[in-house]
Order: C-alpha cells, then sequence, then structure tokens
C-alpha cells in the first residue's frame, strides 16, 4: 500500500464526517436504481408519491429523534407520545372541540412530555434511554386508557385530517399538504442548526459537554430546549399520522420509535452526539420507505425485511464507530 492510498483514503473519511448526508443520499440513489431495474412499477408516480408520503410520520418523528440524538440522547417515547396525542385530538374533536383546539392542545401535550423528560435528564441526571423507556411504558398504556379499546375516527374533512389533502402539480403529480409541512420544517430546523447561536451549542453539547460547559455555554438549558421542541415535533407527527390515516389507533406506529432511530442511524447522525444533519435524517427515512416499497414489490416477507433494516442499522453504526477511531 503506498503514501498517496493512505492519504486518499484518509480525505474520503473527512470528507463524508464533513458531509454526513452524503453517504446516505448516494445509498438512496443505489436503493431507487435497483428497485427500478427489478420492478416494473417502482418508478411509476403514484408509487414514488406513496413512498414519499408513507415516510412522512417516520420522517417527522426523526427530526425531533435527530435533534436528541445530536445531544447524545435518544428517546424511546416519541412514537406513544405521538400516538396518545392523536388519541387526545381525535377525542376533543368527536367531543366536539373545534379542530384547531385539539390540534393545539395535543401539541401542547406532547411539548409538555418533552420538557418533562429534558427536566429529568438535566435536573435528576437520569440517563434519556431510562427516562423514555419508562414513559415508553407509561404513555403506550395511557393511549389504551383513552382509547378505551376503541379507535377513534375523524370526518376526513375535518382540519385534523387536512394535511392528508391531495393535490396534483403540473397536472400529474400527486402531493398532500402534509408533504409541504414536512419539507418546511426539515427547512427550517436546517437552518437553526447551522445558522444560529442555538444549532451551534446543540452540537457543541453532543460532541463534549464539558468543553461546552467550560467555553460557556448552559448544557441544561440546550438539552431541555432540545426535548421542548422535539416534543413539539412529535405533536405535529401526530396531525401527520391523522392526516395519513383519519383514525386515532391506540395500537398504531408500536414500532414508530425504532423506526425514528433506524432513519436518523442511516442518515448519518452518530448515535455517541455532536454530528449529523437534518437532511441526512430525511434521506435515512427515505431509504427505509424505499427498501420496504422496492422489497414488498419483489415479494418480500416483511420479516425478511426487518431483518435488512436491522442490518443496516448495525452497518451504519459499526461505519461511524470505524470514521470516530480514524478522527
Amino acid at each position: 500500500m503506498t503514501a498517496s492510498t493512505v492519504e486518499r483514503r484518509e480525505s474520503l473519511g473527512e470528507f463524508f464526517l464533513r458531509a454526513p448526508a452524503i453517504g446516505p443520499a448516494l445509498a438512496l440513489v443505489v436503493a431507487v436504481v435497483v428497485f427500478s431495474l427489478s420492478t416494473s412499477t417502482f418508478l411509476e408516480l403514484d408509487n414514488l408519491s406513496l413512498v414519499v408520503e408513507q415516510s412522512l410520520v417516520v420522517g417527522t418523528l426523526a427530526l425531533g429523534q435527530t435533534l436528541i440524538i445530536l445531544t447524545a440522547g435518544i428517546d424511546l417515547s416519541n412514537a406513544a407520545a405521538m400516538v396518545l396525542a392523536t388519541l387526545l385530538m381525535a377525542k376533543l374533536l368527536v367531543g366536539g372541540v373545534p379542530g384547531g383546539l385539539a390540534l393545539i392542545l395535543g401539541v401542547l401535550v406532547t411539548a409538555a412530555l418533552g420538557l418533562v423528560t429534558g427536566s429529568l435528564v438535566t435536573r435528576v441526571k437520569l440517563p434519556p434511554f431510562i427516562v423514555t423507556l419508562g414513559l415508553f411504558t407509561m404513555l403506550t398504556a395511557a393511549a389504551k386508557l383513552v382509547a378505551d379499546g376503541q379507535a377513534v375516527p375523524i370526518a376526513p374533512g375535518s382540519l385534523l385530517a387536512w394535511l392528508g389533502t391531495r393535490r396534483y402539480l403540473f397536472g400529474g403529480i400527486p402531493v398532500t399538504y402534509g408533504m409541504t409541512l414536512a419539507l418546511v420544517m426539515y427547512l427550517v430546523l436546517w437552518y437553526a442548526l447551522t445558522r444560529t447561536a442555538w444549532g451551534k451549542h446543540v452540537y457543541a453539547v453532543g460532541n463534549a459537554p464539558e468543553a461546552a460547559r467550560l467555553s460557556g455555554i448552559k448544557v441544561n438549558r440546550t438539552i431541555v430546549s432540545v426535548y421542548l421542541v422535539a416534543g413539539l415535533i412529535f405533536g405535529i407527527a401526530a396531525w401527520q399520522a391523522l392526516g395519513r390515516v383519519p383514525n386515532a389507533d391506540p395500537n398504531a406506529y408500536q414500532l414508530g420509535n425504532l423506526d425514528s432511530i433506524t432513519a436518523v442511524v442511516l442518515g448519518g447522525t452518530s448515535l455517541f452526539g455532536g454530528r449529523g444533519s437534518v437532511f441526512g435524517t430525511m434521506m435515512g427515512a427515505l431509504i427505509v420507505t424505499v427498501l420496504r416499497s422496492g422489497l414488498t414489490q419483489l415479494g418480500v416477507d416483511s420479516l425478511y425485511q426487518d431483518v435488512a433494516t436491522g442490518a443496516l442499522v448495525i452497518a451504519a453504526v459499526a461505519v461511524d464507530r470505524l470514521a470516530r477511531r480514524q478522527k
């Protein structure tokens, strides 16, 4: 092995560390090309639109999860909080509360849960894994108590289902308001993380919390704000879920927490904190959905799809670990 070869490998590694979304984007392109060549329906506009639509809820959950993982935390209760919010919103709407007020109250509940989680992590010094695991159990039970054993359907034309409204661009490309909202959220969070002092503090806290504290950053306040913002995002994910299927079901999205972590990790965000991007997460959410859609069209059993997804997560974490060692 020559010295120039070693130098080239090191420069490529540094490039991918600087731009963690590049790898997932290339993986997404490869997956799309493979499934387009191996199936006759994957590239159809309706199927591509459906793939994006199916990724919205997990993609929104993963957006909040990205913030938390950037601080070296994790949230196992995000999907349970979202499901509880869908039930509260639907129950309020069915009970005669205006849709807008039901939406606001549902989002406030998930935001409050985020605030509680952040406070327990920073003030009581409990590990995020333990706090959110306990909340996951509690919220799952709470959702079933609220539902009283039954799903709660809502009117398709109500505000809570509005995000699922479909329109056609250029006369033939199907899009929903939920897609537009998700894109706006990703752009806003990208701006906040890359162009504001708050975003720089989030990365600094995740990369080296003690160094961040010594440099004057209020570490606890930053972490609490991250969990609060993530809670707001999980509330909006509940709105996305009702737009996707206008039926609040306590048994829905049982693996939503793991799917959101999968999207974040596949998107190049380090589980050890301090490195990652929201656009990488977007790629990760699309990779998961494209993989499941393509394998389904190829007739692969859903259990084998779970095996493939799990293997990808292990591979992504292993690559991240090796990259950090080389750095």
